[in-house]
């Protein structure tokens, strides 16, 4: 994962992925929150600033991910060592002979290195441990050894920060986690980072086309380090340069405080520019209805409409903000309406940030 520039639903980024049927034959999918230990213990400040800045995010796997399974040809027919060991999409592979492997090179060394010997493979499907033995084939077309599987190791792409506490150092964006596009599973963090980032363009929503930001990020700029990438948010700890000069912290807004009726939200369409836009919140929805989604919103904003037509991919974790409090961040747009769409509550995102 090099940089990118811009990037798929919400901030839930281009991915990369092995460019050939690589092998591996494990197992581990993790659909859970993943976190660093080190950020553990962050007291995170009821009081915070609604950022609304756009960022380049890069996110490195704890493993390699399966997102997919495909035969190989060999002097001896088609063969695919992956599928027959039992390795489903959605796996999260480990260890390939008691060696951890976190990337698509580390893999390959290893499946050139061993051949066609037999070899373990330690992966976590769910929150299972599995290990199993498989055996990788020569490729008749190249000569390399594979078992017939694509793997993802990491993924990039622009989102928006919702808060900053300039208090711990903690920030959260997205309102959502980051997920593989082909498994939909969480992708297990290993390290991550944000980065500056500068809108250069804006592709707009239409009915069933839902639009997207588009910009360049800068890789040797590192705004923040990732500390966790759960369902709902990423989160981490601010070390690179302010970006929130003139931005004043405001109080979160418990679910009580939360009404249908006007807002705004604050979001980053153009450049490295901050703006305010009208919304109304339309929606509330019960505390057990699950997903993640807290509230629906509309953009009522003739600026914003005519910018982006609404809600853009690349918005996602805008801080939405009502009575001079953060009650939320944008989450998703509706596809057959744009100028609609979902958010979380604030705090929600706080309490997540304190437990990863």
């Amino acid at each position: 994962m090099r940089e990118e520039s811009n990037k798929q639903p919400w901030g839930a980024l281009a991915l990369r992925v092995a460019a050939m049927m690589l092998s591996l034959g494990a197992l581990l999918a993790v659909a859970t929150p993943v976190q660093a230990s080190a950020a553990q213990g962050h007291t995170v400040s009821r009081t915070v600033i609604p950022m609304g800045r756009a960022v380049g995010i890069k996110l490195f796997s704890d493993g390699v991910m399966v997102v997919g399974l495909a035969d190989i040809e060999t002097e001896k027919g088609t063969a695919n060592p992956a599928k027959t060991c039992g390795l489903k999409e959605g796996d999260i592979i480990t260890h390939l002979n008691q060696e951890e492997v976190d990337s698509i090179e580390e893999v390959q060394a290893i499946l050139q290195e061993t051949g066609g010997e037999a070899m373990s493979i330690r992966a976590k499907r769910g929150e299972e441990e599995v290990q199993m033995t498989v055996q990788a084939v020569q490729c008749s077309t190249d000569g390399s050894y594979k078992l017939g599987a694509w793997i993802r190791d990491s993924m990039a792409g622009i989102g928006t920060i919702t808060f900053y506490d300039p208090t711990s150092g903690v920030f959260g964006a997205l309102g959502h986690g980051i997920s593989d596009m082909d498994t939909a599973k969480l992708m297990p963090l290993q390290s991550g980072s944000i980065m500056f980032a500068e809108v250069s363009d804006v592709q707009k929503g239409a009915v069933g086309a839902p639009g997207q930001l588009r910009g360049a990020f800068q890789v040797e700029q590192d705004l923040g380090e990732l500390y966790a990438n759960t369902s709902s948010g990423i989160f981490g700890t601010w070390t690179g340069v302010e970006l929130e000069t003139g931005m004043e912290p405001i109080p979160v807004a418990q679910r009580s405080e939360v009404r249908t009726g006007k807002a705004t939200i604050r979001s980053n369409v153009a450049g490295t520019e901050i703006k305010e836009y009208e919304v109304e919140i339309v929606r509330l929805y019960p505390e057990s209805s699950g997903e993640h989604r807290d509230l629906m919103l509309k953009v009522t904003d003739e600026t914003l409409l005519k910018e982006t037509g609404g809600i853009v991919q690349g918005m996602s974790g805008s801080p939405i903000i009502q009575n001079g409090k953060l009650v939320g961040a944008v989450t998703h747009v509706l596809v057959n309406d744009p100028t609609q769409g979902y958010g979380i509550l604030a705090e929600n995102m706080l309490k997540t940030a304190e437990e990863s």
